[in-house]
């Protein structure tokens, strides 16, 4: 995850914040709306780890492959990650 836990827990208070002050939310639960906000954006970082575990996965089994072509590793991963991206219709 590129973000530590303790700075998702303070976007998503954050947010919250935010949301409650602009009128878009009503509640009077502020804590519960904090920990789903915080669930969803947790889940929706860890999208983008589970995108490149499956990537690593992938590319180790076409390493052979890819070292007899002489493809770039970083390159390959790169265009893999992006077709996996459109398959789950993520955005990063």
């Amino acid at each position: 995850m590129l973000f530590s836990k303790e700075y998702v827990g303070y976007l998503a208070r954050e947010v919250s914040k935010k949301l409650v002050a602009s009128g878009l939310i009503e509640t009077k639960a502020m804590p519960a709306l904090n920990e789903k906000v915080h669930a969803a954006l947790l889940e929706e970082l860890a999208l983008e780890d589970r995108i490149n575990d499956e990537v690593r996965v992938i590319l180790e089994a076409y390493s052979e492959e890819m070292q007899k072509s002489g493809a770039n590793y970083q390159e390959m991963f790169r265009k893999v990650k992006s077709e996996l991206v459109r398959k789950y219709k993520a955005v990063l």
